[in-house]
């Protein structure tokens, strides 16, 4: 069997804006990637030429998909919650939807947000961080939701990381990184999955030139493994793995 990744993200472009290096290096080595976007991003403030929150939402489904499909996902999927209103939702249910994820797809790896909230410091980074989190483990635990199936142990799970801010946005507090990946050989596919993000382009703009600056790197932390070991600094997240 080969390798697999999950990735559990807040909104469409989250994807390839933070995670985009990670998930495109890993399908190009033939892993199994498959991303999970909790909200459609109703509430973002660049909004394109939608007319209405539903149509918004509408089109960033599609641009999701796009963009997914560009850096190689396997299988994407977006749920229905309500953006900008996560802190709201009800933990259990949805830490249960994410178990069945996992527990289905069985991922070696596991990737999300830190608890900082990422650049932004966004509260639904912070929630999306949280949910899976505690799946990661729930999903490993026979005593948690037994009627979703056998428990599955992942290997790993890693959340972003970062070494600079944006400067007009209060600086979050990152997780020290044990994980460094050079995504220099994926960055274009990286920026083309951003620009399928059409609606959000004024943010493309605005952060183009902390992209070109930092951008070739990404930073991850390992924050929980199925086996003990060092969390010492790697520059592969599946070293070592079958």
């Amino acid at each position: 069997m080969g390798l697999k990744l999950l990735c559990v993200v807040a909104h469409p472009d989250d994807e390839c804006f933070a995670f985009g290096g990670a998930l495109a290096l890993a399908a190009a080595r033939g892993v199994e990637v498959s991303v999970i976007c909790l909200t459609d991003g109703q509430a973002a403030s660049n909004r394109g030429d939608a007319a209405s929150g539903e149509e918004l939402g509408r089109i960033r489904r599609e641009e999701f998909a796009e963009s997914c499909e560009v850096l190689g996902v396997t299988h994407y999927e977006l749920l229905d919650y309500q953006d900008a209103q996560l802190e709201f939702a009800d933990f259990s249910r949805v830490a249960c939807r994410l178990v069945d994820r996992i527990r289905n797809f069985q991922p070696n790896v596991v990737l999300t947000f830190g608890m900082d909230g990422a650049l932004n410091t966004h509260p639904d980074h912070t929630m999306v961080s949280a949910f899976t989190q505690a799946a990661f483990h729930w999903a490993a635990s026979a005593k948690r939701f037994p009627d979703l199936g056998p428990v599955h142990r992942a290997d790993r799970l890693f959340v972003l990381s970062t070494t600079f801010f944006l400067p007009d946005r209060p600086a979050p507090l990152p997780i020290p990184h044990t994980l460094s990946l050079d995504i220099s050989s994926v960055m274009a596919i990286k920026q083309e999955a951003f620009r399928r993000h059409t609606s959000q382009a004024p943010l493309m703009e605005r952060t183009k030139d902390l992209f070109e600056r930092f951008g070739q790197t990404e930073y991850y932390t390992l924050v929980a493994a199925h086996q003990p070991q060092s969390a010492g600094s790697t520059q592969d997240m599946f070293e070592d793995l079958a």
